[in-house]
């Protein structure tokens, strides 16, 4: 499956909607679109992970790059509406500590 990056930008946010699956496959694609947005101080980057029903290791690196940036950068990231699968990853890697996670859970058990 592909991923499908719609960025919406508004004044000092954009809006990252997201939708298929992050892999080591997509996530070149995903870091290319996300990581510019974190470069410029005082924006705020909001990634809406309600479409993504798959995420692997790579896609966490993707975010952790991201988080990296935004510190650098004086932006910040915010990750929303993430499916409790992938929400599982970031709690047990620790990572929903370090990153703002604005959790709209839904489910995802098919």
């Amino acid at each position: 499956m592909n991923l499908v990056i719609d960025i919406v930008d508004e004044n000092r946010k954009s809006i990252v909607n997201l939708s298929g699956e992050i892999d080591a496959y997509t996530a070149p694609k995903l870091k290319e679109a996300i990581l510019p947005l974190t470069k410029h101080s005082g924006h705020l980057v909001e990634v809406n992970l309600e479409e993504v029903n798959y995420m692997d290791s790579t896609g966490l690196g993707i975010f952790i790059s991201a988080l990296k940036s935004t510190k650098e950068n004086d932006s910040q990231m915010k990750l929303a509406n993430l499916q409790d699968r992938v929400l599982r990853l970031f709690k047990i890697t620790g990572l929903d500590n370090i990153i703002e996670i604005n959790a709209a859970i839904r489910g995802g058990n098919e």
